[in-house]
C-alpha cells in the first residue's frame, strides 16, 4: 500500500505540475487570440477548472511533504508523550474533517451533475466540483499514513533549533 502511495505522489505531482503549465498556456493563448481579433472565451473557463484540480492536488502533495503551515511554539513547549497524543487527536481531527469533505463534495458533485460550467455546453460543473472530493479523499489516505508513523514512532523529544 505505501509503494502505490508513493507512485501516486509522483502522478499526483506530474498531474498538477502539468496542469498549471497548461492554465498559462490557455491563458496566454487567450490573451493573444484577443490581441488578434479572436478571442477564445473558453481558455479563461478551462483554466480556471485547472486550477481547481491542481490547487487539491497540490494541497494533498503539501501534506506529504509536511509543508503546509504550522504554528508549534506551544506544542514544543509540552512533554513527549503530551505532544504525541495532542499529535494523534490532530490526526484523528484531520481525517474526521477530510471525511466529512469527502462525503458533502461527492455530494456536491452529484447535485450539481446536470449544470454547465461556465456556460461551456457539454461540460458539467460536476468535473470540476469532483476536485474536492477526490483532493480530499488523497489527503485523507495521506492522513492515515502519517497517524499510522506517529502512533508507531511513539513519544519523541522536541527538537531544538540551532
Amino acid at each position: 500500500m505505501r509503494s502505490f502511495h508513493r507512485h501516486l505522489g509522483r502522478a499526483e505531482a506530474v498531474i498538477a505540475g502539468s496542469f498549471l503549465v497548461l492554465m498559462v498556456v490557455l491563458i496566454f493563448a487567450g490573451g493573444v487570440g484577443r490581441l488578434m481579433g479572436y478571442p477564445l472565451n473558453w481558455s479563461g473557463d478551462i483554466a480556471t477548472a485547472l486550477f481547481a484540480w491542481a490547487c487539491f492536488l497540490s494541497a494533498d502533495i503539501a501534506w506529504r511533504h509536511n509543508a503546509l503551515m504550522s504554528v508549534d511554539l506551544l506544542v514544543d513547549r509540552l512533554a513527549p508523550s503530551a505532544r504525541h497524543f495532542l499529535g494523534i487527536a490532530k490526526h484523528l481531527i484531520v481525517l474526521a474533517f477530510l471525511g466529512f469533505i469527502v462525503v458533502a463534495g461527492l455530494w456536491l458533485a452529484w447535485i450539481s451533475r446536470n449544470r454547465t460550467f461556465q456556460g461551456l455546453p457539454n461540460v458539467s460543473y460536476s468535473i470540476v466540483t469532483l476536485s474536492l472530493p477526490v483532493g480530499c479523499a488523497l489527503m485523507f489516505l495521506t492522513s492515515v499514513f502519517k497517524l499510522v508513523d506517529h502512533v508507531k514512532a511513539g513519544p519523541q523529544p522536541a527538537a531544538v533549533e540551532p
